[in-house]
């Protein structure tokens, strides 16, 4: 059967068809991904700016093509594609198909034979109405009446319209890439394209092959380290401690009980203070990440996750100078494998072992999550265990603390509260944090009876995310229309180094997470790799740095990064011409900064 219909204008209804059909691929490849409670979370406004981005790659190879059913058949078939390939991936290691995993595609497929494909009733549901959509693109014929190149420039000119209304609507979303949050939050196609955006770096200002070569001239391959402690090669124990904060940072307020009374009380053998973290309330692996390199979320995209967008193998870190050490090197955090890759990325870094939640008494929970008694407990069995000999490295990040304190628990009823007006939010997190500070006493009180040298290196990852009107009790605002100290009081986490061998007791007034891996290499008198060596000497100068800004001694308080200004800034352009040939030069990366 042929019928011929709309025969003036064909170029106007096919537009309105590739509409349709952008439409259509958009909220199939939703519809694959999501359940239904997730599928109806997207705001239209974010739908909106999905369904153009389908537009663009139909007008796209329209204008290469110029067939309209045949575009329309390979338009819709790759973005079902991707939707299945995302659908499969989620299967396999719980968290969505990313930018960055075409980088690795091959490692992929090498590994996909292991795995069993299946699919749900939405995958069928999907397959019909695509064989439904492709049958109907294969009747549509179409006879122009106008010169091709008049239309080829029509379509160019919706390209180039879509491309900006996306552009600019997006200028301000992030990208998402924990578990499924992407697809539900912007949707999946915009989601991916915000990766594609976020993963082009641009070179800083005066990068170049030679700024590089002359700051290797400036240092050793090895430096002495600079701890006078007598000890070789100490067992290193680092906590990343799940939201752990000291929120009198932001603002004074008085408890019915001391929150954290023995890290209070905590200074023999001890370096402490507080340090700047990137992020707040959320995305624990890009602190854990600035922690483990040196390097800075200041030079990547704002609201970038490193460990799912930037990571390469084998990178240059606290483990891979540990591992030239013969330090055998140990991660342990209670929760599943999956959670921001840690099981990928975790093996590229050089870790020896693995344990994650399946390796903890799953009765020995506060809330719904494992407790850090119960994670400490586990590493003083691994530091039993080890062998004579044998060079010890335990990174552990804890769970118990995680988001969010509205719920009421059985198994839990919090004990410190703040005096006044306060929330229960709060007030189950300050109880939270008096239970972790118990587990860290006794941490502590089983390493002072140790013989071998220990260092435990303990920091929060962010602060929490509690409601805006508590925090406008502590700073008269909230969380919005802060001063950049403000901002950065939200933050700040607290830290300190312990060993059970003499050294030197020190407060810090300001540091930031990406130099604390390079007190720990000098604390446990282990020398010091190049890159340590030029991160020890910019800390002398900068002393804290952040996505936000960084601490100023010249100024005596915080400036943006754009506001840096004399031997500062030059520290800071140094800092990122390093970062950036760590990260995104691998053609002339660093043999000596970055030997790895």
């Amino acid at each position: 059967m042929k019928r011929e219909i709309f025969k003036k204008y064909p170029h106007l209804w096919i537009g309105i068809f590739y509409i349709l059909a952008a439409t259509l691929s958009m909220f199939s490849i939703q519809y694959l991904i999501l359940d239904w409670k997730h599928f109806v979370k997207t705001s239209e406004y974010k739908l909106f700016l999905n369904i153009l981005c389908c537009l663009i790659l139909y007008l796209t190879i329209l204008f290469i093509t110029y067939r309209p059913g045949i575009s329309a058949i390979i338009s819709h078939l790759l973005i079902i594609a991707i939707g299945f390939a995302d659908y499969f991936v989620y299967e396999f290691r719980g968290n969505e198909l990313s930018f960055a995993d075409l980088q690795s595609v091959g490692t992929g497929l090498s590994v996909a034979s292991k795995y069993k494909f299946s699919v749900n009733h939405r995958c069928i549901v999907v397959l019909i109405v695509s064989a439904m959509f492709i049958w109907a693109c294969t009747r549509i014929k179409v006879k122009y009446t106008r010169k091709k190149l008049q239309l080829k420039g029509i379509t160019f000119l919706l390209i180039t319209l879509s491309a900006i209304i996306v552009t600019l609507g997006a200028d301000n979303v992030n990208a998402e890439t924990w578990e499924k949050k992407g697809s539900y939050q912007n949707g999946f196609i915009l989601n991916f394209v915000l990766e594609v955006r976020d993963s082009i770096v641009s070179e800083p200002e005066l990068y170049s092959v030679e700024a590089v070569e002359e700051l290797e001239q400036q240092y050793p391959e090895k430096s002495e380290a600079y701890s006078k402690a007598q000890v070789d090669h100490p067992t290193i124990i680092v906590i990343m401690n799940e939201s752990f904060c000291d929120l009198k940072k932001v603002g004074s307020f008085q408890t019915n009980t001391p929150v954290t009374p023995f890290l209070d009380s905590l200074k023999e053998n001890t370096t402490r203070g507080y340090a700047l973290a990137s992020v707040y309330g959320a995305k624990t692996p890009n602190s854990e990440w600035e922690y483990l390199t040196g390097n800075s979320m200041a030079f990547v995209p704002s609201g970038a996750v490193v460990y799912q967008q930037y990571i390469s193998e084998n990178p240059s870190s606290l483990i891979s100078t540990l591992k030239q050490e013969d330090y055998t090197c140990v991660a342990m955090h209670p929760y599943y494998e999956t959670g921001w890759s840690r099981n990928t990325v975790y093996p590229n870094m050089g870790f020896d072992e693995m344990h994650f939640i399946e390796d903890f008494d799953q009765d020995k929970v506060i809330r719904e999550y494992i407790t850090d008694q119960e994670m400490y407990d586990k590493l003083i069995k691994r530091f039993e265990d080890k062998k004579e000999d044998e060079r010890l490295c335990i990174f552990g990040i804890t769970m118990q603390n995680h988001g969010g304190y509205v719920k009421k628990y059985d198994n839990f009823s919090g004990k410190v509260h703040k005096m006044g007006t306060s929330y229960s939010d709060a007030n189950q997190y300050l109880s939270l944090i008096n239970e972790s500070d118990k587990a860290l006493q006794n941490l502590i009180s089983y390493f002072k009876t140790v013989e071998e040298p220990v260092e435990i290196v303990f920091f929060g990852d962010h602060q929490p995310g509690l409601y805006s009107k508590f925090y406008k009790l502590l700073n008269g605002k909230g969380v919005s229309g802060l001063t950049l100290t403000q901002l950065e009081n939200l933050y700040t986490v607290p830290f300190f180094i312990w060993t059970n061998y003499d050294t030197e007791e020190k407060e810090i007034e300001i540091s930031s997470l990406n130099y604390l891996s390079t007190m720990t290499l000098q604390k446990a008198n282990i020398d010091l790799p190049a890159y340590n060596q030029f991160l020890a000497d910019m800390m002398e100068q900068v002393p804290a740095l952040n996505a936000s800004g960084y601490y100023s001694k010249q100024a005596g308080g915080y400036r943006h990064l754009e506001d840096a200004k004399g031997e500062e800034a030059e520290w800071i352009q140094k800092y990122q011409i390093l970062q950036y040939n760590s990260m995104f030069d691998e053609k002339n990366r660093s043999n000596k900064f970055f030997p790895y």
